[in-house]
């Protein structure tokens, strides 16, 4: 066991010997990882931040269901009743016509032209079920439901609300952070790739400028992992010290623009409640950065490492 920790130490050192020997190859390896880490990092960060928007764009949207005078309570409850059954179906609020009346003159205190109008006309606002839903984009079944000849028969003309421009705006925000989402996966699977490339290509290049050294040590009855160890150490170092770069970097930006620039938001990207987010989970997403820098730097160097010790030292 003595012997084996003694060893291990050999191979820690001799890798961190390689790194600094190798400090120019390691510069250009680690700017190409910190980019993917970034990438990384700002992909988790913007998913959840956009996800906290669309469920706060969520929460302030219901669907209004309007219903005609002449629906008798069983009809109603039945309606409510299913309505509450379906998967997408958040939270549910039953308005009757006064209730209705209530609701609109709240709604609508600053415009006495309006409320006057309601009052004179004797309360024409129809009993309303507000649908809350789950999801903005699987509304397809509150719709459906809605939409069947039964329950069409107990609407007014016009309902449900959630329709036209309104409908339109909300799908297009839905649909722009499901391609953001989407273009970030594509842009960390893209500069993994890169970065596992030229990681691959760095060690190979060390290996080549220690070749004679290596040849001694499998002369001298070296174990391939004790030949290949320092290598792979080298490697995991240039993970560690992106990740941390990385999340630097990121934090520095949040800095900047939450008090530099003064910015709370950027577009769908909310900056305060990201940086939140940021320093909440900050050493999640550090061990997060680390564990991906040194899976990426690790594999690599045991893939050029294998080839070589395969092909060149037999």
């Amino acid at each position: 066991m003595k012997r084996k920790y003694i060893t291990f130490l050999r191979i820690v050192h001799a890798g961190m010997v390689n790194f600094l020997r190798n400090a120019t190859l390691a510069i250009a390896a680690m700017a190409v990882m910190v980019v993917t880490l970034t990438i990384v990092l700002f992909s988790i960060v913007a998913n959840a931040t956009f996800t906290h928007t669309i469920q706060q764009i969520t929460d302030k949207i219901d669907i209004s269901v309007f219903l005609n005078d002449n629906v008798t309570p069983e009809q109603k409850d039945k309606l409510v009743q299913g309505l509450k059954a379906l998967p997408n179906v958040k939270s549910l609020t039953y308005l009757s016509k006064d209730d209705a009346l209530r609701a609109y003159a709240s709604e609508n205190s600053g415009n006495q032209s309006l409320l006057a109008a309601a009052t004179i006309a004797g309360n024409p606002i129809p009993a309303t079920i507000r649908i809350k839903p789950l999801d903005l984009n699987r509304l397809d079944d509150i719709k459906t439901y809605l939409s069947k000849p039964a329950n069409k028969a107990l609407q007014t003309e016009g309902s449900p609300s959630y329709s036209g421009d309104r409908k339109k705006a909300i799908d297009n925000i839905t649909h722009a952070t499901n391609i953001l989402r989407q273009v970030g996966l594509i842009a960390v699977a893209v500069f993994s790739v890169i970065s596992a490339l030229i990681i691959f290509n760095t060690i190979q290049m060390a290996i080549f400028n220690r070749r004679d050294e290596i040849t001694i040590e499998r002369l001298l009855g070296a174990g391939s992992w004790f030949i290949r160890g320092p290598f792979v150490v080298e490697s995991i170092i240039y993970g560690i010290l992106s990740a941390v770069i990385s999340l630097l970097f990121i934090n520095a930006v949040f800095v900047a623009a939450s008090s530099a620039l003064q910015a709370s938001s950027l577009g769908l990207l909310d900056i305060a409640f990201a940086h939140v987010y940021f320093n909440n989970h900050f050493l999640v997403l550090l061990l997060m950065q680390v564990g991906v820098g040194i899976l990426i730097g690790a594999a690599s160097s045991v893939i050029a490492t294998q080839r070589y010790l395969k092909f060149k030292t037999k």
